[in-house]
């Protein structure tokens, strides 16, 4: 069975974490989208000038919350924030019903990674 490709031909949102990904996708996004660019690790500038270019350092805020891996909650903080396609809130308490019993240590984390991302858009 065929599985279809996660990717949207023309999303009004971009969320890139690294330069490959800039690279295959910024040409894609819809006039008048969103960009969301980790510049932690993306030195290059975007080439769009008809989409709004939001840069998060969600590398340099993850490692100074003590722990890399939660970079993708620092962007998805900044993208809810800026773009109000849910409810802050909501997403907190969905992290609680959807991490298995044995990670909701990792919710206080999660919070304030979420929470940095916030600030960065505000």
């Amino acid at each position: 069975e065929l599985i279809a490709s996660p990717v949207v031909p023309n999303p009004t949102t971009a969320i890139v974490m690294n330069r490959p990904s800039l690279d295959k996708f910024e040409s894609d996004i819809k006039e008048g989208g969103h960009l969301f660019i980790n510049s932690s690790l993306i030195d290059k500038e975007a080439e769009r000038e008809d989409v709004e270019v939001v840069k998060v350092p969600a590398n340099e805020i993850a490692n100074e919350l003590g722990n890399s891996k939660v970079a993708n909650m620092v962007m998805l903080g900044a993208f809810i924030a800026k773009t109000e396609v849910v409810d802050f809130d909501s997403v907190m308490d969905a992290l609680a019903d959807v991490l298995p019993e044995h990670r909701h240590n990792l919710l206080p984390l999660n919070e304030k990674a979420l929470k940095r991302g916030k600030e960065v858009v505000e």
